[in-house]
């Protein structure tokens, strides 16, 4: 008869796996309704034992989330090739295939989970958005924006969050429809910004002009192009001009 031996794990290893199980639980429920027994259980090993590698509830925590905002930063990364349209749109899709795997825990992430209002979780919440940002800069093949366009990537970045948090509140409205709404959306605050400065329009401009009829942006005037009709116009009204009158310098009348 033989006896089967469990392979003892290394520190790094073990915590590893401590992180893995936690994530894994934190994709299905939200962090604050996991428990350490839960986590230890999934492991195969004592409550005692997983504090032996993270000293409290809340390190294991904050070492989750931050292995899920990598993964989330991660998904904004795309190579600079193509246009811009159809990059953000692959970019969209990663991001969702993130949020739609990982909803309880995307949501913990963004919103601080059990860490919420620790400095360590807001750290890791703004190092998200801020590589987001950059990456969105690096393919518009901008080093230092202008204050507008700066306004515009932001927005877009915090858009997205939202719209990911609130499409998980029932998930009324189709996937594919809000990646590529999404795309749609920068495309339409980086035109409005536009036409409020030049030096954000030339560069809105050069990034257009390397758009394919057929991709997300030209799907976008299509769109604009047929809801257009239907906008009431209000009729033009006329130039005034005035008639030359004279009047009696004594009573002012004409």
């Amino acid at each position: 008869m033989t006896t089967g031996v469990r392979r003892r794990m290394g520190v790094e290893e073990r915590r590893r796996q401590l992180i893995d199980v936690a994530l894994e639980l934190f994709s299905h429920r939200a962090p604050d309704e996991v428990s350490i027994d839960e986590i230890a259980a999934a492991a195969g090993i004592s409550r005692p034992l997983v504090y032996h590698y993270f000293p409290g509830k809340q390190s294991l925590y904050e070492a989750a989330l931050r292995r899920a905002a990598d993964e989330l930063a991660a998904r904004f990364v795309e190579p600079r090739e193509g246009p811009l349209g159809q990059r953000l749109l692959k970019v969209m899709k990663r991001f969702f295939d993130f949020v739609d795997e990982h909803g309880p825990g995307f949501s913990a992430l963004m919103r601080g989970g059990p860490a919420a209002g620790s400095s360590t979780a807001n750290a890791m919440i703004d190092g998200v958005r801020q590589a987001a940002y950059e990456q969105i800069l690096a393919h518009l093949g901008v080093e230092v924006p202008p204050a507008r366009l700066e306004l515009v990537v932001r927005s877009w970045v915090s858009l997205a969050e939202s719209t990911a948090l609130i499409w998980l509140d029932g998930r009324r409205v189709p996937r594919e429809e809000l990646e590529t709404q999404l795309v749609h959306d920068f495309a339409a605050l980086a035109a409005v910004s536009a036409a409020y400065d030049t030096e954000t329009a030339g560069i809105v401009l050069r990034v257009l002009a390397q758009e394919p009829a057929d991709g997300p942006f030209g799907e976008l005037l299509e769109r604009l192009s047929a809801l257009a009709p239907a906008v009431p116009v209000a009729p033009a009204v006329p130039a005034q001009h005035a008639t030359p009158t004279t009047t009696d310098p004594r009573t002012g009348a004409p």
